[in-house]
């Protein structure tokens, strides 16, 4: 019995070492073990950003003003949302000064759309069907301007970026334009149907004024909504729309999407 007592009195004070352990006490004579506490990443980047690149997804609503808008409203089924084209935009901006970016910016949009003479119908009294189509790709170039500090430097190195930044800016480019309509007209000399097509495409200047807001959501990637007014006035091709002012494709374009940081 006495000789196997030190065994017992070794394993009472083992189960007692093991359970002083898992409780978090810690044991005589070993080592604690440093607790790990997950470390967040740091906001800060080493350095402002030289620039951004984004991809939005874009609206055009067009004020539909010229009267060749006027004469398709009022002789077919088309009011002014069925010109809402809907696209994808992207933009390249390089900093030139801590508010100030150059811009590079490219666009496409696209809406096809049907219709039918309003007040009349063919000899069997079935709808007289077109389609038209009008698509735009816009390249320009310009200058923004943050209306707030962009960010703040923390010491020589880091660099802690603001979350929201506005900004306003300008430019101007071209815009390169292609309207079509097909599908059975009416020849109103002889009140005969035909189908045809009309088509007509050409490029146009056009320039700019915009603001948005950046939304900065993780470290390098934010959030863009821009709200953009431009003026542009292509030509007719003359052979097809004869007599007809310049396309009125002026209006706004309201885009969001996301914008990486560099």
């Amino acid at each position: 019995m006495r000789q196997a007592l030190p065994f017992v009195l070794f394993f009472l004070l083992a189960a007692s070492g093991r359970a002083s352990a898992e409780d978090g006490e810690p044991v005589p004579g070993s080592q604690p073990v440093p607790s790990q506490v997950p470390q967040s990443k740091p906001d800060f980047m080493f350095g402002a950003p030289k620039g951004s690149v984004s991809i939005r997804w874009s609206w055009d609503v067009h004020h539909a003003g010229s009267d060749w808008f006027d004469f398709v409203q009022e002789q077919l089924t088309l009011e002014d949302n069925d010109f809402i084209t809907r696209g994808i935009a992207g933009d390249v901006n390089v900093a030139i000064s801590p508010r100030v970016d150059i811009v590079g910016s490219a666009e496409y949009t696209a809406r096809e759309t049907f219709s039918e003479y309003r007040d009349f119908v063919d000899n069997n009294r079935q709808p007289i069907n077109q389609r038209t189509r009008l698509r735009q790709t816009t390249v320009t170039g310009g200058l923004r301007y943050a209306l707030t500090d962009r960010g703040r430097s923390i010491g020589s190195l880091a660099w802690l970026p603001r979350r929201l930044v506005p900004y306003a800016g300008g430019g101007a480019g071209v815009l390169w334009y292609s309207l079509l309509q097909w599908g059975d007209f009416i020849d109103f000399e002889d009140g005969s149907v035909f189908l045809d097509q009309f088509p007509s495409s050409g490029w146009s200047p056009v320039a700019y004024v915009h603001g948005g807001v950046d939304l900065l959501m993780f470290k390098r990637v934010a959030l863009n909504v821009d709200v953009r007014h431009q003026w542009a006035a292509p030509e007719l091709d003359e052979q097809v729309f004869t007599g007809f002012e310049p396309l009125e494709l002026s209006g706004v374009r309201i885009s969001a999407g996301i914008s990486v940081l560099f």
